[in-house]
């Protein structure tokens, strides 16, 4: 969440699937896809507001 914090985007940024300044290092970034690749679909079940959000943001950037 640190980086988040310090995110020269700010809160009008989108996600950082889409975003063009790489805050992490390729490898953590691999590890992060594989994390959402499995836990994205049970989002919608435990937050489902999270995820509607989400995924509104992901289509807006």
């Amino acid at each position: 969440m640190q980086r988040l914090d310090f995110c020269r985007f700010g809160e009008e940024k989108g996600t950082c699937e889409k975003c063009s300044v790489h805050c992490y290092r390729a490898d953590y970034r691999d590890k992060i896809k594989r994390v959402m690749r499995f836990s994205g679909p049970r989002m919608l079940f435990h937050h489902p507001v999270w995820a509607i959000r989400h995924v509104i943001k992901n289509m807006q950037s």
